[in-house]
């Protein structure tokens, strides 16, 4: 295994080769509400997710905040003349990542929001998102086995089709290669296949599908850097 919290490759800022406008650089400190405002605005199977959530921070809570504070060294952003409005961010060492989210994250994410109660067949968008705070979903370990990375790229509408996404990922697989990975995962919705056409033309292969609490399941797929083009 790699070690997540070896010292970041040098990514200089640069031009996307998919459009010169668009800036490719490591995220920092500073991005965090970015992540969050892309994160409700492509959280709904790609689209915005803004109707379907009372707290607008609930979904980077889980999906992008924690990535930017644990492991910024694995966080690139695109930037345009209008802002931050695309990321990548994951981690080298799934199970690691998992452990510091245990230690480091979720603690005062639980004292701010409740478990959810009721029945879970009616709860609502938030309480599904407090409901994994509070049992976060592990990646199984039949793709953690032979994929231990994983990753999470998210663009704005005004990014999308570009060619910002390919050179985000190329960029992130490249400088986590560098580092010592060997393979990464991906989990998409079942229900989001423009999501998994992405992922399955840039060499991800699907390795399981499971069936989520509250949802119409997860595709999970793969990738090894030996098969990286």
């Amino acid at each position: 295994m790699s070690d997540s919290r070896a010292g970041p490759v040098s990514v200089e800022p640069s031009r996307s080769p998919g459009d010169a406008g668009v800036l490719l650089r490591r995220a920092t400190a500073g991005d965090i509400d970015a992540l969050y405002a892309i994160s409700l605005a492509t959280g709904d199977r790609g689209g915005d997710a803004a109707r379907l959530y009372r707290d607008p921070r609930m979904l980077g809570h889980i999906y992008a905040a924690p990535y930017l504070t644990l492991a910024p060294e694995d966080c690139l952003v695109a930037e345009d003349g209008d802002g931050v409005a695309g990321y990548i961010v994951g981690t080298r060492d799934s199970r690691d990542f998992e452990a510091r989210l245990e230690r480091d994250w979720w603690p005062a994410l639980r004292r701010r929001y409740p478990p959810p109660e009721g029945e879970p067949q009616q709860w609502d968008a938030d309480q599904r998102r407090c409901y994994m705070i509070h049992r976060p979903r592990c990646a199984p370990e039949e793709v953690v086995r032979g994929y231990p990375g994983h990753v999470h790229i998210n663009l704005l509408p005004r990014l999308q089709g570009r060619r910002i996404g390919p050179a985000l990922l190329n960029l992130w697989l490249s400088d986590a290669q560098a580092r010592g990975c060997r393979a990464v995962h991906i989990a998409t919705s079942a229900t989001n296949p423009r999501a998994l056409r992405f992922w399955t033309a840039r060499g991800f292969v699907e390795v399981l599908q499971t069936s989520d609490h509250g949802s119409s399941g997860t595709i999970w797929c793969g990738r090894s850097f030996a098969n990286r083009g």
